[in-house]
């Protein structure tokens, strides 16, 4: 391994720390595995979730910022930062604005892209979780998955996957977020129109299966999209997997690193 090459995985991080590991330590994996000549490191853009875990679990975990000037100490001339962004949103923005102003500590540095960027990002994530939830689609199930939104105009990646989805013959999918649209009203409203799904699996959308899934869509809360289901008389069964525990998601986010490789090769 050449001390000199580095891969900085940022991710918003998350305080389960069940979740934590199957799913970003996941994605680091194979990250690491793909390219081993690079040292892969971790970081976290939640000082919030930094703080939590240090004092719950006396885990110490770098911000991004550390995890920027630890590199550029311990003598890496090219790194790699892959975000564990789902798309082009607030959270990322704010990262590549953090990123500018380490770029000259280095020799090379590039970024690679969020999870759904190109086109093929969206083929890929749809044949990822499609494959993974191919045993739930019996004809008579609605398979829904939780994004969180965002109030960026990235927010139509959620739309455009819906879409294409369907265009790809997914007729039982639905894309939904917490946060922004489509919202779960709007999800409760197409499968009351469709009035042929007996049972509903729940599933995030989301790199981890934290907070907003065990709470927002898991929970027992009569607002949770579990009990706003079960009120509208579907049997719910909710899945607490993050993307990050499908291999193939984090295969791409291997492609990005790839992608942005070639551009530092000027390949």
């Amino acid at each position: 391994m050449k001390n000199d090459e580095k891969i900085l995985v940022v991710s918003f991080g998350t305080s389960y720390s069940g979740s934590r590991e199957l799913t970003i330590g996941a994605i680091e994996k194979a990250i690491g595995e793909r390219f081993p000549a690079y040292e892969v490191r971790r970081a976290f853009t939640s000082q919030v979730i930094i703080d939590l875990l240090r004092e719950r679990e006396g885990l110490k975990i770098d911000h991004v910022r550390e995890g920027l000037r630890r590199a550029r100490e311990d003598g890496a001339k090219t790194l790699v930062v892959q975000p564990t962004h789902m798309m082009n949103g607030y959270e990322y923005m704010g990262l590549m604005a953090v990123l500018e102003e380490y770029r000259n500590q280095f020799d090379s540095m590039v970024t690679g892209k969020p999870l759904l960027t190109d086109e093929e990002d969206f083929d890929k994530v749809i044949k990822a979780i499609t494959e993974n939830t191919a045993s739930c689609d019996d004809g008579e199930t609605a398979l829904c998955f939780m994004g969180h939104g965002t109030e960026a105009a990235s927010n139509m990646v959620y739309e455009k996957l819906q879409r294409k989805l369907r265009d790809k013959g997914y007729a039982n999918y639905y894309i939904g977020t917490v946060e922004a649209k489509p919202s779960l009203e709007d999800i409760a409203k197409r499968l009351r129109e469709e009035g042929r799904y007996k049972k509903v699996v729940l599933k995030p959308l989301m790199v981890v299966a934290g907070d907003h899934a065990s709470h927002d869509m898991a929970g027992d809360d009569k607002s949770s999209w579990k009990s706003v289901l079960e009120r509208e008389g579907y049997e719910v069964e909710c899945i607490l997997e993050g993307l990050g525990q499908i291999r193939a998601i984090g295969d791409i986010y291997g492609d990005h690193v790839q992608a942005a490789l070639k551009g530092l090769n000027g390949s």
